[in-house]
Order: C-alpha cells, then sequence, then structure tokens
C-alpha cells in the first residue's frame, strides 16, 4: 500500500522529468561546454604564469606578443562558448515551457472542478515561470561549473601544496555557507509564496466585484485589507532578501579575504624561495575563479529555491490531476438522458448536496428542475452537465456513462448556460460558436436565430463582428444571457442543461427563451432548466422538485405542481398564484448554487 503511495506521489515528478529528459541532449552538450569553458578560464592564470616568469626575465617582446595573441584567441572562443551555452539555456527553458505550458493551463481550468486550487488560480502558471526563469538566468551556469571546481583545485597543488589546501578550505566552507542558505532560505519562499496568492487573490476578487465595491462603499475597506496582506508579503520577501542578500555579501567577503590570503601565503613562499614570482597572481586568479560558482550559486539560491518549490508543487498538482487518457470514439447520443441513484458533493467539500436522484429523459423530453434555495438545483446540473463528477451513481446518455466520454468529445453534443454568464475577449461570433476556428457562418446565425438573439445582435454596432472585452464588457447582462444561450445551442447539441436561464431577460428575452426551449425538444434533443421563475417552466413537460438535495416529486409539469401547491401552506391572499403553474413562482425560490 505504502508503495502504491509512492507511485502516486511520483507521477507528477515522472511528468516533469519526462519533459526534462527530452532536453537531455541540450544538457548534455551544455556540460561538455561548461567543460571547455572551464578549462578556459584557466588562461588568464597562465598567462600571468608566463608573463611574470618568462617573459619580464627575458625582457623578449615577441614572445609576449604570441602569449597575448594566444590569450586574446582563448578570450575570444571562451566568449562564444559562454553566448551560445546562454543560449542554450534560454531555448531549454523556452521548451521545457512550451512542453509543460498546455498541461499547466489544463491545471488551472481543472484544478477548480477539484476543489485544488484555493487562493491565487494562477499559481501554476506563475510556478512554470519561476522554473523558465531560473533555467534562463545565470544559475544553470553556476551549477553546470560547480563540478570543474576539482580542476582548479589540482591546478593549486601542482603550485604549491599549502595553495591548494588554502583554495581546499575556501571550498567547504562556502559549501557551509550554501548549505546555510538554503536552510536560511526555505521557510521565507514559502511565505512569500503564501501572502502573493492571498495578495493576488484579494486583488483579483476586487477586480471581479469593482461594481459592488463602488456601489456600496466598500472600496476603502477592502484596500486596507488588500493592503495589510500586500505589507505582509512584502515583509516575507524582505526577510527571504535580507537572507539570501546576508549570505551572499558574506560569501562575497570571504573570497575577496581568501584572494588576498592567497595572495599573501604566494609571496610568503617567495620570499622564502618555494616558489615562482608569477604563482602569486596567477594563484591568486586561479582561486578566485575556483570559488566563483560557488559564489555564483548563493547569489541565485534564491531563484534556485523558489523554482525548486514551484517544481514540487507542481508535481503535487499533476499527481493529483492526471492528463485525461485517450477515450474510444462513441456515436452520438440521440435517445436518452438517465441518472442512476446519483449522489453529488461540490469539488473538494465532503459533505453530500444531492442524495440519490434518479431519472429517465428521453429524446424530445423537456425538464425543469424546481426548488428551494440550497436545495441542490444547480448541483444537480452541474453534475448532469458531467461538471461536477457523481459521488455515487452514474449519468449515462444513451447508456454510456459520462465518464467514457472525453470532454472534447461530449461538448458538441452539449449546451449549458450557468447562473452567471461569462463571455470571453474576442468577436459575437467566436463567443457564440465557441471558439471554434472552423466555425461556418451559417452555424453561428442558425444558433442565435435559435436563441432569438438574431435581431438584436445585428443591431449592435459590428454585429456579429463586434468585439467584447473581458467577461463580455459591452453587453447587459440580459445580452450576456441571450448571447451565452445562443452558444448553449450552437451546434444543436442533444443535451441543453439551462441554470436560471431567464434570470435577467425582460418579455421579449423570456418570450425567446421558450421559444428555444420548444425548439430543442422539437428536432429531437432533451432541454433541462433550473427554473427560479415560472415562465421559465412553460415550455417543458416534466418537473422534478427536489427539497434538501433530495427528489421531493418527479413526473409531467401539471401533476407536481398540482402536488406542490396542495403540499404548501396558505399564503395572504395577495402572494397566492393567480394560476396553478405559477406554484413555480413560490417554489422555486433562489438556488443553492
Amino acid at each position: 500500500m505504502v508503495r502504491g503511495l509512492e507511485q502516486r506521489a511520483d507521477s507528477g515528478e515522472a511528468e516533469l522529468r519526462l519533459a526534462l529528459r527530452r532536453c537531455r541532449a541540450a544538457f548534455l552538450g551544455t556540460a561538455v561546454m561548461s567543460g571547455l569553458i572551464n578549462l578556459l578560464y584557466l588562461t588568464g592564470s597562465f598567462f600571468m604564469l608566463e608573463v611574470y616568469d618568462r617573459v619580464i626575465p627575458s625582457r623578449s617582446v615577441p614572445t609576449l606578443t604570441g602569449l597575448l595573441m594566444l590569450a586574446l584567441a582563448l578570450y575570444a572562443f571562451q566568449g562564444v562558448l559562454e553566448m551560445l551555452r546562454a543560449r542554450i539555456f534560454a531555448r531549454t527553458a523556452a521548451s521545457l515551457n512550451e512542453d509543460l505550458g498546455g498541461r499547466v493551463f489544463e491545471l488551472v481550468v481543472k484544478a477548480p472542478l477539484k476543489g485544488s486550487l484555493p487562493g491565487d488560480g494562477l499559481l501554476p502558471l506563475r510556478d512554470l515561470d519561476a522554473v523558465r526563469s531560473f533555467m534562463s538566468g545565470s544559475g544553470p551556469s553556476a551549477f553546470f561549473d560547480l563540478p570543474w571546481m576539482p580542476i582548479y583545485l589540482f591546478v593549486c597543488f601542482l603550485f604549491h601544496p599549502l595553495l591548494g589546501i588554502m583554495a581546499l578550505a575556501g571550498v567547504f566552507v562556502l559549501a557551509g555557507l550554501t548549505v546555510l542558505t538554503d536552510r536560511a532560505t526555505r521557510q521565507p519562499t514559502l511565505s512569500a509564496t503564501r501572502s502573493m496568492q492571498q495578495r493576488n487573490a484579494l486583488a483579483e476578487a476586487g477586480r471581479r466585484n469593482a461594481e459592488v465595491l463602488q456601489a456600496l462603499g466598500m472600496q476603502g475597506r477592502f484596500a486596507n485589507r488588500w493592503v495589510r496582506a500586500n505589507d505582509d508579503h512584502l515583509q516575507a520577501q524582505q526577510s527571504l532578501s535580507d537572507a539570501t542578500g546576508g549570505y551572499a555579501t558574506l560569501s562575497k567577503t570571504f573570497r575577496m579575504v581568501l584572494q588576498s590570503g592567497v595572495l599573501a601565503l604566494g609571496a610568503w613562499l617567495v620570499i622564502n624561495n618555494m616558489a615562482t614570482g608569477g604563482i602569486i597572481i596567477a594563484s591568486s586568479i586561479l582561486v578566485s575563479r575556483a570559488l566563483a560558482p560557488a559564489e555564483q550559486a548563493i547569489a541565485n539560491w534564491k531563484g534556485f529555491v523558489q523554482a525548486r518549490q514551484s517544481w514540487r508543487r507542481l508535481a503535487d498538482l499533476l499527481t493529483r490531476i492526471p492528463p485525461s487518457r485517450p477515450l474510444h470514439a462513441l456515436p452520438a447520443p440521440r435517445r436518452s438522458l438517465v441518472a442512476e441513484a446519483v449522489s453529488v458533493a461540490p469539488p473538494g467539500v465532503p459533505r453530500l448536496i444531492v442524495h440519490d436522484v434518479s431519472l429517465v429523459l428521453q429524446a424530445g423530453q423537456g425538464l425543469g428542475i424546481i426548488g428551494l434555495s440550497a436545495s441542490g438545483k444547480s448541483t444537480l446540473a452541474r453534475c448532469l452537465a458531467g461538471i461536477w463528477p457523481a459521488v455515487r451513481g452514474k449519468v449515462r446518455l444513451d447508456g454510456a456513462a459520462l465518464e467514457q466520454w472525453s470532454a472534447v468529445d461530449l461538448g458538441p453534443h452539449l449546451g449549458f448556460l450557468p447562473q452567471e454568464v461569462e463571455l470571453f475577449a474576442g468577436t459575437i461570433s467566436e463567443n457564440i460558436a465557441r471558439f471554434d476556428p472552423a466555425a461556418s457562418a451559417e452555424a453561428v446565425i442558425a444558433a442565435a436565430q435559435a436563441a432569438g438573439v438574431h435581431e438584436l445582435i445585428l443591431r449592435l454596432s459590428d454585429g456579429y463582428d463586434t468585439r467584447l472585452g473581458e467577461g463580455g464588457s459591452g453587453l447587459s447582462a440580459g445580452q450576456r444571457q441571450r448571447v451565452g444561450l445562443a452558444r448553449a445551442l450552437y451546434g444543436e447539441p442533444f443535451l441543453v442543461i439551462l441554470d436560471e436561464p431567464n434570470a435577467n431577460l425582460d418579455a421579449v428575452g423570456e418570450h425567446a427563451l421558450t421559444q428555444a426551449i420548444l425548439g430543442v425538444r422539437r428536432r429531437g434533443g432533451i432541454c433541462i432548466v433550473v427554473a427560479h421563475r415560472p415562465s421559465a417552466l412553460a415550455a417543458v413537460d416534466l418537473v422534478l422538485m427536489m427539497t434538501d438535495g433530495r427528489v421531493h416529486a418527479f413526473g409531467p409539469k401539471e401533476e407536481v405542481l398540482r402536488r406542490v401547491l396542495q403540499t404548501m401552506p396558505p399564503a395572504p391572499p395577495a402572494q397566492m398564484p393567480a394560476r396553478p403553474e405559477d406554484v413555480g413562482a413560490r417554489a422555486t425560490q433562489g438556488s443553492l448554487r
């Protein structure tokens, strides 16, 4: 059992490692290139050694010229290699982003349906950006240079054992500083990430509810909440910067002290005739270069820790939301929708909202779902649409459970209109066509006509080419709802589910809604309407009333509404419905979600 849990926990890590494995050739090439670069870093040390020990004593200008030309050529070659290595890192990071980008976006859009992303919903994208930024920066260069430090230590030992011992001691000190840096930055990095999530979540909530904040005079109080969250984030960032900056300064200072110590030791060796004068400068340059990768790693440790934590969060989320597996294609549904003892809980909520709902709908039928607030109407609608999976039971189309359909295959056969209609930035035509690049103008117009919104669209400034802002800004709530209805009807889907479709409609809009529902039924589709106002029930022939998440009544509309009217407590005369079917006005007050 433990092994199975470990395998499951490693599945997300394996997915990330597979993306890295595709960059293996680039990493191998970079490793070889790093080896050449580090060998070429010896140019400065040996050049100084030859100048002091060979050129100055001999006073040979041709020798100096030859050494200088050779050094310049090696420096040029080294510069080209470093430029190529930096470009390889940048392109490897871009390749990794390209491989994982689609999958990470899938996490962003699927996590809310799994209850997996509290707070900042865009955190997976930020995590991927953090990994890409680190890989395309100077941090990886330091880690690729670290394995070549023994070369410099070996040369130091060749100069003199005491110089090698001093350089080796410096390496151990910097290694200790690296460990301390990791321990000191781990918790501040986590705190900074959490505070960033809270700050961004508040900012996004304020942006979405700008009208409410303005109308209710809540801007100041909400701004104070954001300022406190921002202060917490700045404090966490300051603690992180203090930790990384402190250890980076300490490592830099130690390297300068060590370099001066090597100069002093070299001078002492020369005074005692144990080394030549060129070794003084050469060994100083060499030790400085030997410690440079460790110093650079400490300076980039903040980015490394952030990238490592982002990597782990991505691995965990990839494990919890595995990729969609390919499913066998099924024929288009044409006959029935069946719910078999369905029980539903919202994502991340352990409590059931809908209990053991069973129903059978045949092609051409329309169902109205009514009930008081918190009765589970919208939760059931989401389950029937395949948005929230059933905890128990099955929802079947033509005998096939919804789990046997992929979202891509099921989408064309399903129309869904949520309570809060969200349109996307783009043209009205693109929104109606669900951003299908192969959509025909005839299909878009047919959907608009089925929703009774064709004439309304033609009256807009650019008709179907009218561009909408984010969230459908530019249209009224009623217009957005009618365009959303056209989107739900696009392609003549077999199953159409409308959640409070007339919440923002006027009399003309409600008449168009009734005709749209009848149109779905006439062409042999199934239409389910979560009703709050009785006019939405005009075009259905079946009604399901829910109470406390359970089926209270289900059957023909007139029969169910009559039973509901008989069981309702008497109301004052002014509030009594004039017609039996108007009982929906009282029986459908509110909805759960």
